[in-house]
């Protein structure tokens, strides 16, 4: 498992499978197009990126680029890394058929290849090792009300308001995302002070 310091951005949920399975970062999807219509995830991403920079692997077709595009738009050119994978022509395990322009997706693309990707792109990779902070947890987000809980969700909108975050974040996705702005000792704080 290689680590990542910048959070990832791809474009769907097998995109993310693909990739938690060889790298440990905090990885994020576009939800395809829809990030084009998504205010709350663009905000996000745009305080990511100035927070810690991020970096961009989508598909090589032309949707993958149009994607691409948006984001470099909207998002400082310095605080983008591109990770490009390339083009290699089939379908993926899970399709009928191949895509419109018959090329593999992330998804499809072998471990190698999308290692190869990111070392050609200059991103710092180390092998995991122990986190030298404490980090917030499953078990944190339980003991503060805030999952497993018959109002938990209605804290994680609250918690999630109060750090300016996505209220639609999955509870996976609130963990990681929580330890990428927040120490934990920050976190504790922001429950007192939100009365959580």
């Amino acid at each position: 498992m290689i680590k990542i310091d910048k959070p990832v951005i791809v474009e769907g949920k097998y995109d993310i499978i693909k990739l938690s399975r060889i790298v440990d970062a905090l990885i994020i999807k576009t939800d395809g197009f829809g990030i084009f219509k998504d205010k709350e995830k663009q905000a996000l991403l745009r305080r990511l990126a100035d927070e810690k920079g991020i970096i961009v692997l989508t598909d090589s077709d032309s949707a993958g680029f149009l994607i691409r595009k948006f984001l470099k738009s909207s998002i400082a050119e310095d605080k983008i890394t591109h990770v490009y994978i390339p083009d290699i022509y089939g379908k993926e395990k899970r399709k009928t058929q191949a895509g419109k322009e018959g090329k593999l997706g992330v998804e499809g693309i072998s471990e190698e290849i999308l290692l190869e990707a990111f070392r050609r792109a200059g991103v710092i990779c180390s092998e995991s090792d122990s986190q030298e902070r404490r980090l917030i947890t499953n078990i944190d987000l339980y003991e503060a009300g805030l999952m497993g809980k018959q109002d938990s969700k209605e804290k994680r909108i609250k918690l999630m308001r109060a750090l300016a975050l996505p209220e639609r974040l999955s509870t996976s996705s609130l963990i990681k995302i929580l330890n990428t702005f927040v120490t934990y000792e920050e976190f504790t704080e922001k429950l007192k002070e939100i009365n959580l």
